[in-house]
């Protein structure tokens, strides 16, 4: 099982969470907005410049700057 960051996903990409890197206030508010272990992950958009990159979790579209989304890892879905 190889364990990549999200913010290494490409558009489309799913992926299932499997640890959060972060602590604190910014750890707490990506679990209030769904990124918890276990939950399925996709890729919809991303930035021209590349950053931020928006995600589909829980049916909510969530953009995350590339900072926070390297502490959010998963499983790739096969």
């Amino acid at each position: 099982m190889r364990l990549i960051p999200l913010c290494d996903m490409k558009k489309g990409e799913e992926a299932v969470i499997k640890k959060l890197e972060t602590k604190g206030d910014l750890r707490q508010r990506l679990m209030d907005i769904g990124f918890v272990e276990g939950t399925k992950v996709k890729c919809v958009r991303i930035s021209p410049l590349g950053d931020p990159k928006a995600y589909l979790v829980r049916g909510a579209v969530i953009a995350l700057r590339k900072e926070d989304a390297a502490t959010v890892l998963g499983v790739e879905e096969l």
